[in-house]
């Protein structure tokens, strides 16, 4: 099956690398039109590497290679003013808006909630909670006024099912990100704008597959490795993995960006291995 969102119009956050540029390349092989921003910069704080320009000017290549248009713009989705302008020059070049995909997220060090950082925590909820937010307030204008219904999808996280300790930040953010999805898909549904939830379980990507990560599921050791960190990884789920994918979360996002899911809105979906079983 193949043009399953053709003639679309995509709005991707956190485009420049992993989940965010699987989704840009899958939903432009299946006929849409992407727009897509990533800071691409390391913010202050921020242990882990996060994504450069370098990092959206590939995902940009690699979305022309499979013959589709893209708007790529390096912007922080903390910037209202920015994410406004990204969104209507989109539109103004492809005509329409029909798929938003509020990805982008920030990982830092964990700590006990008594004892984090003002800072740490505000940079979290900021960008993981208000980032999705404002991802969604710059772009449900242009779908309200097109008529044309559409899909919102925004990445929370199993974290957003559930708690647990020591990045209560994550988990805060996350169970916002679901309130958020919540109260949209009611406000938006007579306009038929859908609005749903992935919530991953861990993903092999950049965020994941690092040493502070790595640090904080294993503190027992002083220098834990990639299989260290996996052998606590796939105790957490039911299937034996230690990790999925971005293209397994990819492969729901599709669906629910599709008509295939046309009556589906307002759904938390696990991509979890069955780690909710646990």
């Amino acid at each position: 099956m193949t043009g399953r969102v053709e003639g679309k119009v995509a709005f991707i956050t956190g485009a420049a690398r992993g989940q965010g540029r699987s989704h840009a390349l899958r939903l432009a092989r299946e006929g849409a039109d992407i727009i897509a921003v990533d800071v691409c910069k390391q913010l202050d704080g921020v242990n882990i590497a996060m994504s450069t320009p370098d990092d959206l000017a590939e995902t940009v290549d690699q979305v022309k290679a499979l013959g589709g248009r893209i708007l790529a713009v390096e912007a922080d989705v903390r910037d209202f003013d920015a994410m406004q302008a990204v969104v209507d020059e989109g539109v103004k070049q492809f005509g329409r808006l029909d798929i938003v995909l509020a990805n982008a997220g920030l990982a830092s060090d964990g700590a006990r909630m008594d004892e984090m950082s003002e800072k740490t925590w505000r940079d979290m909820i900021d960008v993981n909670q208000t980032g999705v937010w404002l991802t969604t307030r710059v772009s449900v204008p242009h779908m309200i006024a097109a008529g044309n219904g559409g899909s919102i999808i925004l990445t929370s996280s199993v974290g957003g099912l559930r708690g647990g300790p020591n990045i209560g930040h994550y988990i805060s953010a996350k169970h916002g990100v679901i309130g958020i999805m919540r109260t949209l898909a009611m406000e938006l549904g007579d306009k038929n704008i859908r609005v749903n939830t992935i919530c991953p379980t861990q993903v092999a990507t950049p965020m994941l597959l690092n040493e502070s990560t790595y640090r904080m599921f294993r503190p027992d050791l002083k220098h834990p490795t990639v299989d260290d960190f996996k052998a606590v990884s796939q105790f957490m789920h039911v299937l034996p993995i230690p990790w999925v994918e971005a293209e397994d979360v990819t492969n729901a996002v599709l669906f629910l960006a599709s008509d295939e899911a046309r009556y589906i809105t307002g759904v938390a979906l696990p991509v979890d291995a069955g780690g909710m079983l646990k």
